[in-house]
């Protein structure tokens, strides 16, 4: 068991199989030493868990428990990629989209929920770069979505 794989255990989080792709386009893409993975959504067992608007319908604690669920299923994609999530040399940048009303400003506080996730994960080589915007929408409803660049080994 790799020693991401032993954290997320300890976390008592046992990674899901990574998503197909909800239109055309492909969940990742390996370029040189880097893995960029396609949008993310807080999906378990098929199903969007947290849909709405930060700001109306959905609160702090449940956008930022979406943002972790979207993490999750960045790892998932990226070991579906790897074969082996100790081939992920760090995590170099996550964009997160949190779906939000207009007069909403904590972004950064809802894709915390997936930063603190990835380091507990991956330790330090889960420390990253990362933008939080507002989104009008997005795609399910879902209340977030998180993409993100890992740097691989060759």
């Amino acid at each position: 068991m790799s020693t991401i794989e032993a954290r997320l255990s300890d976390l008592g989080i046992t990674l899901p199989a990574a998503a197909a792709p909800a239109a055309n386009y492909v969940p990742f893409v390996k370029s040189g030493n880097q893995l960029f993975i396609s949008g993310q959504l807080p999906m378990k067992e098929g199903k969007i868990q947290v849909t709405g608007k930060l700001g109306a319908d959905v609160n702090l604690d449940e956008g930022k428990a979406a943002a972790k669920l979207c993490a999750i299923n960045l790892l998932a994609q990226a070991k579906a990629a790897l074969g082996d999530l100790e081939k992920t040399v760090r995590l170099v940048k996550i964009v997160g989209f949190v779906n939000s009303t207009a007069d909403f400003a904590e972004q950064p506080q809802v894709i915390n929920g997936a930063s603190d996730f990835l380091v507990e994960a991956m330790g330090d080589r889960g420390r990253h770069a990362r933008s939080a915007v507002s989104a009008a929408s997005l795609p399910f409803g879902a209340a977030v979505e998180i993409e993100a660049i890992f740097e691989i080994a060759d």
